[in-house]
């Protein structure tokens, strides 16, 4: 029963990373050129939205997704112009776009759907379905840890998976490429960088541009994996808990990924503790337990911001020097 436990709390966990995940690399990307993105939350919203107005419209999972990356990097690309093009304030933006999505999200959900902001529930068809059943079914077979391994590794779908090997990706493409290289130079002296010959504001562009796509499918899992339907609100946090792991990773997608496991962990562990009496202190009530991701956000950005070394040049607007 142990093992059974363990496995489900695992691939609870895998679950309910993925969003976070997803969004710390967005994060990782923009910040590492230099450019803050406080506009998680938002982007993760908006394309929510998106994801479940086109799939609930048209019933095409592809169409949807398609709908979601172009509500996403049109927002980075907003993001782009006013704080690379313009210089403008990059902490305000964020700010702003996260609370115009907020509100535009409602407003539209209540004048297309007539629902209370939310959208219609998504076909089947239009959902995500686990993968890897097949092999999980032999894996349980296997005696002792069979169970356990099935539960927690297989039977996931293709978001699950894809997010891990972006995890992956982005570490490549930051370390092992020359674009990633031009990068982390961009973030930490610009000036170098446009002695060299590159620009600065081209690489922010495109740093912002798959930050939008990241923050895309981070949004549309919301609403393809976890909820059927588009609810107000419903990142709940998810953004800012995804910065506080790239902070807490030290904008490095490997330390963020373990960060975003750990805040999954805890949400997993705080579904599972609902209703369930402890030794000494009883029952915790259910919302002391819904807040210990948040409680944890709070004290990672308490103790760690000020410790972790961010990009040199974060944050500050590059004016080519004529």
């Amino acid at each position: 029963m142990d093992e059974v436990l363990i496995g489900t709390i695992v691939a609870s966990t895998l679950r309910v990373s993925v969003p976070l995940i997803l969004c710390a690399l967005a994060g990782v990307l923009s910040e590492r050129s230099g450019v803050i993105d406080l506009g998680l939350e938002g982007k993760m919203l908006l394309t929510a939205f998106a994801t479940a107005s086109v799939g609930a419209a048209t019933g095409s999972m592809a169409l949807a997704l398609a709908a979601a990356v172009m509500v996403g990097v049109a927002l980075s690309m907003l993001h782009g112009y006013a704080c690379v093009t313009h210089g403008g304030d990059q902490v305000v933006l964020g700010v702003a776009i996260t609370m115009m999505a907020a509100g535009l999200t409602v407003v539209l959900g209540i004048a297309w759907f007539s629902l209370g902001g939310q959208t219609p529930p998504l076909a089947e068809a239009v959902r995500l379905h686990p993968l890897f059943v097949g092999p999980a079914a032999w894996v349980r077979e296997i005696p002792g840890v069979g169970p356990m391994l099935a539960l927690a590794l297989f039977g996931h779908n293709a978001f699950v998976y894809g997010s891990l090997v972006a995890v992956a990706t982005v570490w490549w493409l930051l370390y092992r490429t020359r674009f990633g290289l031009r990068l982390r130079a961009t973030g930490e002296n610009p000036n170098m960088v446009d002695a060299a010959g590159v620009s600065v504001k081209a690489m922010r562009y495109q740093a912002l541009a798959l930050n939008g796509v990241l923050c895309s499918l981070a949004g549309a899992y919301l609403v393809l994996a976890m909820n059927p339907s588009f609810i107000p609100h419903m990142t709940a946090g998810r953004g800012y808990m995804a910065l506080a792991a790239m902070i807490f990773g030290k904008w490095h997608p490997v330390g963020a990924l373990w960060a975003c496991l750990l805040f999954g962990f805890l949400d997993a562990v705080s579904i599972r503790l609902q209703g369930v009496a402890l030794p000494i202190v009883g029952e915790v009530p259910v919302q002391a337990i819904q807040a210990l991701p948040y409680v944890l956000t709070v004290v990672l950005l308490a103790g760690f911001i000020g410790r972790a070394v961010a990009p040199k040049a974060l944050g500050r607007p590059y004016v080519k020097e004529r």
